[in-house]
């Protein structure tokens, strides 16, 4: 699963003449007083809002919904990068990075009263490592790698790609139906088979991902990435807090903070804070301790198109510390692991 002028937006803009030469007046919240201010800018400076925009307000609170046209079609790609230090109990350090791109788009075909019917394009995929100076790249816009063990990765990859399924979603975001993962699975089969002979393990490649690509993870990512504020609406200013599982037991949630903080000027933007509160765990075996700590935190801003209400641009920082330590009475070892990393949504620079 990006930025705009620190001054938050939260009036309509009116387009006034003076002197012949156009001039606009944009009404926001001075950041250091709290108050609200009017300011003269030119015309030009100011992006053109629809009548009747997708992320609207009405008394204050604005809703999102979408206003896509038929015809055209609307990006989203992800992006993640990861830096990770390690440091050993003798200081030692080992860094390494890893980087991934998912590219898709979507293609509006018909919209029947309130529902749209979309093509869903998965365009490419990339991948790579760098780790003690050597870097890796899988990447389906690429011939395939030389090296035996990225052959599989490639083919897998290049199979998801290139590949179109069928998508339903009403104008308030709802995902209602995404169809057409059996071909895609189909390909897959098919493009291992010339590196996999055996029957039980080509299966259990496509049974793999049937787990991690499907209706129910698509869905997902997509009401996490499309829809932010919530369907009651949001004023400026207002908090608002969501929360999922960071584990597959259930015991450690990720917390996402938001924060409407400006609509206007074409553009809403919100704010991404958060994580998991510092966790520590300690097990004890006779004189010996083993304890695991855990922190996560994220910042970042999403902004959205006011007039269709699809994503713009999402740029989120998240690190993650964990501390692994042993002791027996005085002494003690611990290794510790920092992961920084950026998570991006149609990212205009990496």
């Amino acid at each position: 699963m990006k930025n705009i002028a620190a001054l938050a937006l939260i009036s309509t803009i009116a387009i006034v003449s003076c002197n012949k030469k156009e001039t606009a007046k944009i009404t926001k919240v001075d950041p250091k007083t709290g108050k609200t201010i009017t300011v003269e800018v030119p015309a030009d400076s100011v992006a053109k809002v629809e009548e009747n925009p997708a992320i609207k307000d009405s008394a204050g609170v604005y809703t999102q919904t979408f206003k896509l046209e038929k015809g055209k079609t609307y990006p989203l790609t992800t992006y993640q990068r990861d830096t990770k230090t390690m440091t050993d109990p003798q200081g030692k350090t080992l860094n390494g990075t890893s980087e991934s791109t998912d590219e898709m788009s979507f293609t509006v075909n018909d919209i029947k009263g309130n529902v749209y019917d979309i093509t869903l394009n998965l365009i490419a995929k990339r991948s790579s490592q760098t780790a003690q100076g050597k870097t890796i790249v899988v990447d389906t816009k690429l011939p395939i790698p030389k090296e035996d063990d990225l052959k599989m990765i490639w083919n897998i990859n290049r199979a998801l790609t290139g590949n179109k399924l069928k998508m339903k979603m009403d104008t308030k975001g709802n995902v209602i139906s995404i169809t057409g993962f059996d071909a895609v699975y189909t390909k897959v089969a098919n493009s291992v088979g010339s590196l996999i002979k055996d029957k039980n393990q080509k299966e259990s490649v496509v049974a793999s991902l049937k787990e991690s690509f499907n209706e129910k993870v698509l869905r997902d990512q997509f009401n996490k990435n499309l829809t932010i504020i919530p369907k009651k609406g949001a004023k400026i200013g207002e908090k608002w807090t969501n929360s999922e599982n960071a584990d597959a037991q259930g015991r450690i949630k990720v917390t996402s903070n938001y924060i409407l903080k400006s609509v206007g000027n074409g553009v809403a933007e919100i704010s991404v804070t958060g994580g998991i509160p510092k966790k520590v765990n300690k097990e004890n075996q006779g004189d010996v301790t083993h304890s695991l700590s855990t922190e996560l935190t994220q910042n970042g801003t999403i902004t959205f198109d006011q007039n269709t209400g699809w994503i713009k641009n999402q740029n989120i920082s998240v690190k993650t510390t964990q501390i692994e330590s042993i002791s027996r009475g005085k002494e003690s070892q611990s290794m510790t692991s920092v992961s920084n990393s950026s998570v991006m949504v149609n990212p205009s620079a990496k």
